[in-house]
């Protein structure tokens, strides 16, 4: 770094030695800070589509204390999960939607409500059954969420529970001539004494075993309903239960009639979901997840009660669904029981992600719209779902409500890495950064640093390198005394100090750590034999350093 026409500065304190010459060494030009000033304003660095940094919608007014208060009755849910909150920024009050869940669910539900009006008129009678057919799942669905999401018991007798109580009810109705209404309620004590037969074993068997087990259970109903002349061997299912649908009405008016009382079905498992996932029993079951059972018994927390009680609870509302389903077909079929459901409400769960209602909502849709409404297809429409559940199962986690999560954890990735690769940044905070700091202050000393680095940048040149080389201490040129007193100025974590090995013969360049009790950093291994060079070594390093910066 050479300049030309350069010029010289006079050591002022040489005029007290009139007898010597004064010295003299080249030095910058003037260089006023508005320069530095103006290249700091047009200075524009590229931004990056990195997305938004603030990802709610923000409303003025606090709320969180009125909305706090109003909960899902009986239990303690909140209705909206509203945080309220004061924006240092703004000074203003401001109050967000942190879960928006119940909104989607209002939503979803007044959809259903109003989905008859706008079936295509040509298929409506087609997409009505496959609507009652998706309610009734999604109600089945729900209920082995219980079982599978809370309780954490990999139980497949989920069908094997609604099949024997719609037949036990179908059964009983017409051998005792019971009215509709009856059905369900009976179903919920058929349900609930298989229930306990199946609960028993789950006391002992955890995992793949008891699955396995719950398997062979499904397997010995359809056996025993297939070869069973009692139960319709010969005509391929028991019918004849009572339906609530009165024979005198129009197949339209049943379809809607039907489909209603399926979807009030499906929003009572709903409500059944949320008592006891958002009680103390699914509490207590979410606190103790798997392989932290011993953690959680030691803890005081009886594990395996509160397991058989949601496993009873949902067994008893499985054997109520069953009573419905009796009535609203009128009886009961073997495919109740066969494999081919199984691996369909399988399919189900998976692609809506497990542990989640939405999702068994959800996943039930869309396996319901595949099998029943794009029947022409044929056979592919089984590969459709066989290749859908492949790629959520491949791509996602939790299924497809897994996505928000998982696209947030991409992004935030993203942002990190477009951060962490930008090189016009030299320490100064960018707006997209600048917006997450608090402190204000911190925003304004890191523009004054960088401004005020660029404008040392220019002083460094090889007369003030040789400068510094010739005199290390004492009376100083204008830019090596700006240089120097930078330096000076530097924070006390890894500034550069000199550890005197041994006194006039070794010195060492070391980093001090900030920290107390903690030895400094040793920078570089090599040993300087005077403190002159110690000094000329050290002041380079910090040069370099700031050129780099």
């Amino acid at each position: 770094m050479t300049d030309t026409a350069q010029p010289i500065w006079i050591d002022p304190t040489d005029c007290h030695y009139p007898e010597h010459p004064a010295r003299e060494a080249p030095t910058n030009r003037h260089l006023p800070h508005q320069v530095t000033w103006d290249e700091t304003r047009q200075f524009r660095p590229r931004m990056h589509p990195v997305g938004r940094l603030r990802y709610y919608h923000k409303w003025p007014g606090h709320g969180a204390r009125l909305w706090s208060r109003v909960r899902y009755w009986p239990t303690r849910r909140r209705v909206l999960n509203v945080r309220g909150e004061y924006n240092p920024k703004t000074m203003r009050r401001e109050k967000t939607i942190v879960d928006k869940r119940p909104i989607w669910w209002a939503l979803a539900f007044v959809a259903l409500l109003l989905a008859p009006l706008f079936a295509p008129a040509g298929a409506w009678n087609t997409v009505m059954s496959a609507a009652a057919v998706f309610a009734i799942y999604s109600a089945v669905n729900l209920c082995w969420m219980l079982i599978i999401g809370t309780a954490g018991i990999f139980s497949l007798a989920t069908y094997a529970v609604v099949g024997a109580a719609a037949y036990g009810t179908t059964y009983l109705a017409i051998r005792l001539g019971l009215p509709w209404w009856m059905l369900p309620l009976l179903g919920s004590l058929i349900g609930l004494a298989f229930g306990m037969v199946i609960a028993l074993p789950a006391m002992r068997l955890d995992g793949f075993y008891y699955a396995l087990l719950t398997l062979g259970v499904v397997e010995l109903c359809r056996v025993y309903v297939v070869q069973s002349r009692e139960f319709g061997s010969a005509t391929g299912g028991l019918y004849g239960a009572p339906s609530y649908l009165p024979a005198g009405l129009a197949q339209s008016h049943r379809l809607l009639l039907g489909y209603y009382a399926a979807l009030a079905l499906m929003v009572l498992a709903l409500v059944i979901y949320r008592f006891i996932d958002g009680k103390r029993l699914g509490r207590v079951l979410r606190m103790a997840p798997e392989k932290r059972e011993a953690f959680a018994q030691a803890c005081g927390v009886d594990y395996i009660r509160a397991r058989i009680q949601v496993f009873l609870i949902s067994s008893t509302a499985l054997g109520f669904i069953g009573g419905f389903y009796a009535t609203h077909f009128g009886g009961a079929s073997p495919n109740l029981f066969s494999f081919d459901t199984l691996l369909l409400s399988l399919a189900m769960l998976v692609i809506g992600g497990i542990g989640r209602a939405e999702g068994a909502v959800a996943g039930t849709a869309i396996v319901v719209f595949i099998d029943r409404i794009l029947i022409d297809l044929g056979p592919l429409r089984f590969i459709l779902i066989g290749a859908i559940m492949l790629a959520v199962v491949l791509f996602l986690r939790d299924g497809l409500f897994g996505i928000k999560q998982q696209f947030r954890t991409w992004r935030d990735k993203k942002k990190s890495e477009r951060r962490a690769t930008r090189s016009e940044k030299g320490g100064e905070m960018l707006p997209e950064e600048a917006t997450e700091t608090e402190d204000k202050d911190q925003i304004f000393f890191r523009r004054f640093d960088k401004m005020q680095r660029d404008f040392l940048k220019r002083l460094v040149s090889d007369a003030v390198i040789e400068e510094h080389r010739m005199r290390p201490l004492g009376q100083h040129s204008e830019p090596l005394e700006r240089l120097l007193i930078y330096f000076r100025r530097q924070g006390q974590v890894d500034k550069y100090a000199i550890m005197v090995i041994e006194e006039f013969k070794a010195y060492r360049i070391v980093a001090l750590s900030g920290h107390r009790g903690t030895a400094p950093r040793v920078v570089e291994d090599r040993l300087y034999g005077t403190p002159d060079e110690a000094y000329h070594a050290l002041f380079l390093r910090r040069v370099q350093d700031l050129l780099e910066s």
